[in-house]
Formats: structure tokens, sequence, C-alpha cells
């Protein structure tokens, strides 16, 4: 399944319904939910209409192929005024096809060249927050790509390290590769502003930055954080790359290949693997729009093998052939079909 190349539309089909029903069998909850919209494997006739759970569903329920308390590792979505106890919780039966899928993303998006860059990281370590996806998937590529030198320069506990930080960038002689969250990198160039820091990174230098400004005070967009990395860190924009992934997939989503990203991040579109397929859906049926209409996106990433391939989330965006633009979140009837299926997984649970 994870493999270089295009999957033809008969293949992504096959294999769609291969994982539906391995998860129908024996992902207890799903099954449920899916019962109760009367979808099968023998009902089920093609991959669009497998059914989609909303991503508040791993709040509710143990979405897993398997027992739980089994799982090789636990991931949960970042705190929520709700409390902690309503993370959402994605456990993953065994970890290969994961950090297989995570690699082969990584690699094709930041590291094209081949480059074995030096990697300065604004993501904290995963011993430090073990249910952390994105720890996770950092601790995995610079284990795997990372060049002499490279190191992790933020605690979870202390914030960001500014002053080894900027020692590491000071004496990079070669590529280096800045991971980091949108709003650590924006706290690390307003940092390097207050202290009259400048550097010039090696050429082959990159940046891949996620997430957003969600719940934070101050907002910056894209370009003007792409504008500031460039005058900071001298890593132009076509260098910079963005990833979207969620909690509860296992597949990520990037905007370009860094060194040939248009240099507007506007202009980009967000794009899976082969192993994954991204629609827009009518806010209040779900009923899957043509390309270009607005609506609810969701996505089918056979990655998650070990809980539920289909996941619709709250976004509202755009698909095109060559991927999705994110709109920003569905709001009171636009998310009327993301609660009506929720609706219909607490009932199963309750009934079984």
């Amino acid at each position: 399944m994870i493999r270089e190349g295009e999957i033809g539309e008969a293949g992504f089909d096959e294999l769609a319904q291969g994982v539906f029903a391995h998860q129908f069998a024996c992902n207890g909850p799903y099954r449920l939910f899916c019962e109760r919209r009367g979808a099968t494997p023998e009902t089920v006739g093609s991959w669009e209409e497998i059914p989609a759970v909303p991503t508040d569903a791993f709040k509710a329920a143990a979405l897993v192929c398997g027992d739980p308390a089994w799982a090789a590792a636990t991931f949960r979505t970042s705190g929520t005024t709700a409390g902690a106890e309503r993370r959402g919780t994605h456990y993953m039966p065994e970890l290969a096809l994961y950090d297989a899928a995570l690699r082969a993303g990584f690699r094709a998006h930041l590291l094209p060249d081949g480059a074995r860059p030096r990697f300065v990281s604004l993501v904290p370590r995963a011993d430090e927050v073990h249910d952390s996806s994105l720890s996770h998937m950092a601790a995995e590529v610079i284990g795997d790509f990372g060049g002499e030198g490279s190191g992790y320069f933020i605690s979870a506990d202390f914030g960001i390290a500014h002053e080894a930080l900027a020692g590491a960038v000071a004496a990079a002689e070669g590529p280096v590769c800045v991971l980091g969250t949108a709003f650590a990198l924006v706290h690390a160039l307003d940092a390097m502003v207050a202290r009259g820091e400048r550097f010039q990174l090696p050429q082959g230098s990159r940046v891949m930055d996620t997430g957003g400004f969600k719940g934070r005070s101050r907002e910056v967009t894209r370009a003007e954080l792409y504008g500031a990395i460039q005058e900071r860190l001298g890593i132009a924009p076509e260098w910079c790359v963005n990833e979207y992934g969620m909690t509860e997939m296992s597949s990520q989503f990037y905007d370009g290949a860094a060194g040939s990203a248009p240099a507007d991040p506007s202009a980009r579109l967000h794009a899976g693997p082969a192993w994954v397929r991204t629609r827009a859906t009518d806010p209040e049926t779900l009923r899957i729009l043509p390309h270009g209409e607005v609506g609810v996106l969701r996505h089918w990433d056979l990655a998650n093998l070990g809980s539920v391939a289909c996941i619709q989330t709250s976004d509202l965006g755009v698909t095109s052939p060559g991927g999705f633009r994110v709109l920003g979140r569905a709001q009171g009837a636009e998310a009327r079909g993301c609660s009506l299926a929720m609706d219909d997984l607490l009932s199963a649970l309750r009934e079984r």
C-alpha cells in the first residue's frame, strides 16, 4: 500500500473495500455505526460509500481494531476547553504502517533532493510528550534522515531554548531543516527580532511548519510567517512547506516540495499521498460534492488500517484534481451533517 507512484481508481477501490471489510470485522464500535447506517461489506459498492466517522467520534469511543489495551502507541488531540477527558484518542495497534506513511510523505516533500540536513526541531521530544503524533513524527524523521548535529531546541516544560537555537543556527555549515508549529516559529522569530539577530542559513536549508493559531491571541498569515523566516533565517518561501495532519489520521498532507513550492502560499494546494483520497461533502447531507464546490472535507486514509479509514472532518474546504484548500471550520448549520453522524454513533453505542 505504501509505495511510490499513483494508485488508479480501480486499485484504490479494491484496497479501500478490503480495508473496510477488515475494520467492519475487527472494530466493534465502527461496525455498530455502519450497521445503524445500513452499510456492510456486502452492501457498500465503492470506496465513496464507506461510512465516515466524524473526528469527534475519537473522543467518544475506542475506534480500534482489537483491544485498545494492546495498542503499540496512543496519540491524543491537543487539549480543549472541555478538558483533557474530551481529547480525541487514536489507538495504534502497530506502528509499522504509520511510520512508513509518514516517512514516505516527508521524504517526498521535504527531502525531494535527497539531502540529509541538520534538523533543528521546535517540536518537543517524543519522550516528553508521549501521546503527541507530531512529536512521534519528528522523532522518526530526525532519526531516519537527520544529519550530524540534529537536535531539539524546545522543551515541553521550559519552551524554546533561544540561546542554544541561535548558536546552532549561527554555526550551521550545511543545509538545515527547521521543524516547528507555526506558533513556535513565530515565538522563535519574535525573539530574534527582540535580540537583533539575523542569520543566513546555508543554501538548501528548508522549513516544515504545521498547525495554525487556533485559540491564540495573535494570528499571523502564512505569507507573513514565510516573510519573517526569509528575513531572519535567510530561507526563501519556496523552501518553506506546510504540513497538514490530524491525530485521527495516519497520513499527512503537504502544500508543495522544498525548493519548488510556489512563493505565494495562497497559490498552493494541500495534497495527500497515493493511498489517500479527499472530497468535499454537503454540510447537511454529507453527500459528496463535485470538485470546485465548497463543503466539509472528508478523507479516506488507507494507512489508517488499525482504526477507521474514512474520516469526516469539520473543516470547510474545496477540492480539485490536484488537491484541496482548507477555508475554515464548519460552524452551526454548516456542521449539521457531522452532528447527525455523531448522533448515530452515540445511539449505536448506547444500544449495544
